[in-house]
C-alpha cells in the first residue's frame, strides 16, 4: 500500500536576501550533513509533505552551535524531531530543517536525575530509568522524541514533563548556549514558551525511586492498554486534538463537565469519517489516520471539517494538537 506522496515542489522560498546557492557557499567548516531539496515526507509518521528548502542534520553539539552562529537571522529555522506529531504540508518547507541524531541521543542517570538528549525517544528514556529503579514510566507510551515532549509538555495517565522538568538546554538562533528552567518554559496544557528559533539539545528530570521490576510491569501494563484501545499499527500522529477545556452547557460554573475530544468528535458523527486517503479512526476517533495514499491536504481538511461539524454540534471549536507546518501546495 503506497502512503506517501513526496516529489512535491516548494510553493515558494524564504524571503532571503540570498540564494539558496549563495547560502550553502557562505556556511563553512560545517561537519554535519547539508541536503537541499529533502523531502520530509518519509520523516514523519504520518508519511506526506512537501521537501525542505534545507535540512541541516549537525554532527554534535559544537556544530550545531557554528552553523546557527553563521546563518543569516533572516532564515527561519524549524527544529525537528522523529515527526510524531506533525503534519508537513504538501508545498514543502521554506528556511532550514534542523533534524538531532546522533550525539544528541544520550542518557545519563545520575542519583533520582535523569538528563536525556532530545533526540533520545521517549520510550527509551522511561526504560532506562526504569532499570536504574527511577519512574518516568508515563513517558513509555508516549511517541516521539524527548525534545518534542518537553517542547509539547506532553503527558499521559495524570502526569505531564512539567511534573518532573529540572531544566533544559537549547541553542539560541546567535549560537550561544543556554539553560533553561520551568519558570523560562512556562509549562502550560500541551505548550511552552521558547525563544525563536532555539534549538533543544538536552533535558533534565527528576524522578521517584521505585522498584525496577515493577516500573517494567507497568509499562508492559500501559503498553498493552494503550494499544487496545489506539489504532498504534496505523500511520497516524497520535492525538489529533487537544481534549477541550471544562465546558459548561448552562453557563454556570459549578456546571463545568470535563470533555474528551473523540466524544465530541462521535457526537458529531464523524468517527471514521473519510476525505482522500485521510480518515478518522474507527477505533479512536481522536486519531487522524493515512489510510493510503493521502496528501497533507487530505489529512488537514478532514481535521478542519471534523472541527467544523464539532462546532456545529456542539458550540466547541476543537484545538489541534498536531503541529501543521509548511506551505500548502499550489496548482
Amino acid at each position: 500500500m503506497r502512503y506517501a506522496r513526496c516529489a512535491h515542489p516548494f510553493t515558494e522560498k524564504a524571503d532571503l536576501s540570498m540564494t539558496t546557492a549563495e547560502l550553502l557557499d557562505a556556511l563553512i567548516d560545517i561537519r554535519g550533513k547539508l541536503t537541499e531539496g529533502r523531502s520530509l515526507c518519509d520523516l514523519t509518521w504520518l508519511r506526506v509533505g512537501g521537501p525542505a528548502e534545507l535540512l541541516f542534520q549537525p554532527a554534535d553539539l559544537e556544530d550545531l552551535q557554528n552553523f546557527l552562529k553563521q546563518l543569516p537571522e533572516e532564515v527561519p529555522v524549524f527544529p525537528m524531531g522523529v515527526g510524531s506529531n506533525l503534519i508537513v504540508r504538501d508545498g514543502g518547507l521554506p528556511g532550514v530543517v534542523i533534524r538531532l541524531g546522533r550525539g544528541f541521543n544520550g542518557i545519563d542517570v545520575n542519583g533520582n536525575t535523569v538528563t536525556a538528549g532530545t533526540a533520545a525517544l521517549d520510550a527509551h528514556v522511561a526504560k532506562k530509568a526504569a532499570d536504574a529503579g527511577l519512574d518516568l514510566t508515563f513517558l513509555r507510551t508516549i511517541p516521539g522524541s524527548i525534545g518534542g515532549a518537553v517542547r509539547m509538555n506532553a503527558g499521559c495517565y495524570g502526569a505531564y514533563v512539567a511534573d518532573v522538568f529540572v531544566s533544559a538546554t537549547v541553542v539560541l538562533r546567535n549560537g550561544s548556549l543556554q539553560e533553561l528552567t520551568a519558570e523560562d518554559l512556562q509549562f502550560q496544557y500541551r505548550q511552552t514558551e521558547l525563544p525563536e528559533g532555539a534549538v533543544l539539545v538536552a533535558a533534565t528530570f527528576t524522578a521517584e525511586s521505585g522498584d525496577a521490576e515493577a516500573l517494567r510491569r507497568r509499562m508492559a501494563d500501559q503498553i498493552a492498554k494503550r494499544d487496545s484501545s489506539q489504532p498504534t499499527k496505523d500511520r497516524s500522529a497520535g492525538s489529533t486534538f487537544r481534549n477541550p477545556a471544562g465546558f459548561s452547557s448552562t453557563g454556570k460554573a459549578d456546571d463545568v463537565m470535563e470533555l474528551k475530544a473523540w466524544k465530541v468528535i462521535d457526537d458529531a458523527g464523524m468517527r471514521g469519517a473519510i476525505l482522500g486517503g485521510a480518515q478518522m479512526s474507527e477505533m479512536h476517533s481522536n486519531f487522524l489516520i493515512n489510510a493510503g495514499g493521502a496528501t497533507a491536504a487530505d489529512l488537514e481538511g478532514l481535521g478542519e471539517l471534523v472541527r467544523k461539524k464539532v462546532y456545529e454540534n456542539s458550540g466547541i471549536w476543537l484545538e489541534w494538537e498536531i503541529k501543521r507546518i509548511g506551505k500548502a501546495l499550489t496548482v
